[in-house]
């Protein structure tokens, strides 16, 4: 790297989960495949990273949208048609600026973005086309960002569609001052958040229900129990049973017991997971509508 080189602010979009058979390693090994393109760039350098990882604090939301607004160029890829990388790519070509979009060979081209070039790769990630690749996508990087300085549109995905207004954000001018505050608060919003989701109360609560319906399903488990007991029939003989009537029965036993606050819902859910547990459960021949 040398003192004359330019900075460019690179974004992805891209995967990053398991979808369609490909791993989070997977999509790793992509990230590094593009990452080690464009840092041959001459009269560049950059350090790609996927748009949620911006460097400011707060929303993630808000991080993914200055991401794709700030980026000097997007790399997007659209294997697999992950439903969010779909949905940044539309904002991204809203906001009208250069975008370079990538798919693995075995991904289809999709009808509303398949006008636009697309750079193609092997999914199982071969070497030697995977060099090729990497030169590729360097100068089409290159060659991209290049045109969009010189032509805007040039490299204009809307304008082959008329005279359209492109997105844009608002933009404030602000002092140091209040960015620092306005960063604070955004932190303290998230710790909030964060002591919310960890407030004891709540957790709980949540046990709470939990154990709830944990101890109504041992209920209701004791009730179809009695009930076979009541019929003199064995735990294997379900078909001689008639569903509603063993449902009757358990929630009678219930409200006996002084169970009141149950599901009647909950409770036939719980009768037909303790049937099918005990490999009883053939009670659909017995269903009526």
């Amino acid at each position: 790297m040398t003192d004359t080189n330019k900075f460019l602010n690179i974004g992805l979009v891209m995967p990053i989960a398991p979808i369609d058979g490909c791993t989070s390693e997977h999509w790793l090994d992509v990230k590094r495949i593009i990452t080690e393109a464009v840092s041959s760039m001459p009269g560049y350098s950059s350090s790609p990273k996927i748009v949620s990882e911006g460097d400011s604090s707060g929303l993630i939301h808000k991080r993914i949208v200055e991401g794709l607004y700030t980026s000097d160029i997007i790399i997007c890829d659209v294997s697999c048609k992950n439903p969010n990388v779909m949905f940044e790519l539309g904002m991204r070509l809203a906001f009208d600026k250069p975008t370079i979009i990538i798919k693995d060979d075995k991904t289809d081209y999709t009808f509303d973005a398949g006008v636009i070039e697309h750079l193609q790769y092997p999914r199982d990630l071969r070497y030697k086309s995977i060099v090729k690749f990497k030169e590729l996508l360097a100068e089409k990087v290159k060659a991209t960002y290049e045109e969009s300085i010189k032509d805007g549109n040039q490299t204009s995905f809307l304008k082959s569609f008329g005279s359209i207004k492109v997105a844009t954000i608002k933009e404030d001018e602000i002092s140091s001052d209040h960015y620092i505050i306005n960063s604070l608060q955004e932190i303290q919003n998230e710790l909030t958040m964060l002591k919310s989701n960890m407030n004891p109360v709540r957790i709980m609560a949540t046990n709470e229900a939990t154990n709830s319906q944990t101890r109504l399903g041992r209920m209701v488990e004791n009730c179809i129990s009695r009930f076979f007991e009541g019929k003199g029939l064995s735990n294997d003989q379900v078909d001689e049973i008639d569903f509603y009537e063993v449902s009757d029965f358990v929630v009678t036993e219930l409200r006996t017991m002084g169970m009141t606050t149950f599901s009647e819902s909950m409770v036939h859910n719980l009768i037909a997971k303790s049937l099918n547990n005990k490999n009883k459960i053939r009670i659909l021949n017995t269903l009526r509508s």
